[in-house]
């Protein structure tokens, strides 16, 4: 039978490299954006024509719980769950509105609670699956200027530690990777100088690439099932 994963936020960066090596690796993939959707259209037509794997495109909100149920139709049992999907919010705590401290808390943990729901009784079925959460290193050591980005990615952490535990006994392994500095569009706001300074703060002294975290959540789909409820640094020793 084929591999499926099923992977949010999947039009460039992180997500975008996921899709790529789990499709090399044979998956096939129901993958989502919210407005991208020429990305996202241009990345299924790559893969599909280097792999010989099935790809469906879905477009929509992952805070939407229906959106959710959508993207997770194509599979009756989906091997993974990769919720990638998230956004950033730069500035003061007491600047922010409600509607923005509210859209982060969507998109970046509402959406996972939303997606693991509609995953694990499928996968449930089958009594395997594996849920892999994007994180963040702000979400256990927090980042000035963005507070609601490091409670989002905080509540993550808990929301795998816990999640973990319920699902266990029931051989679905749950794991998440807290990210340092990756090079993403999500750091384009930063100076060059900005860049450096932060570069010499990590011992690898350079950051990491999408490439990286792909080929990182690889390894995590390849461990033993026993490995779950990990909150696992992937920062080139920063934190």
């Amino acid at each position: 039978m084929k591999k499926t994963a099923v992977i949010s936020g999947a039009s460039r960066g992180i997500g975008a490299a996921i899709a790529a090596k789990l499709a090399e690796e044979g998956y096939d993939l129901s993958i989502c954006c919210r407005n991208n959707n020429g990305f996202l259209e241009d990345l299924a037509d790559r893969l599909r024509s280097e792999y010989p794997v099935a790809i469906h495109c879905f477009y929509g909100d992952i805070s939407d719980p229906l959106f959710c149920n959508t993207l997770l139709s194509p599979f009756e049992n989906p091997d993974v769950l990769v919720n990638n999907a998230g956004i950033s919010h730069i500035g003061l705590l007491q600047d922010m509105t409600d509607m923005e401290w509210q859209h982060i808390m969507n998109v970046d943990l509402n959406g996972a609670f939303y997606l693991s729901r509609a995953a694990i009784p499928l996968m449930l079925k089958r009594h395997s699956g594996r849920i892999i959460n994007i994180s963040s290193v702000w979400g256990r050591v927090g980042a000035s200027m963005e507070v609601a980005y490091s409670a989002a990615k905080g509540g993550i952490d808990a929301m795998t530690r816990a999640l973990s535990r319920e699902l266990a006994p029931s051989g679905i392994s749950v794991n998440a990777l807290a990210c340092g500095f990756i090079d993403t569009e999500m750091n384009a706001h930063l100076s060059e100088e900005e860049k450096k300074d932060l570069y010499e703060q990590i011992p690898a002294g350079r950051p990491g690439t999408t490439e990286e975290v792909a080929e990182c959540v690889s390894l995590l789909l390849k461990a033993p099932i026993y490995l779950t409820g990990q909150v696992i640094s992937f920062d080139g020793g920063w934190t």
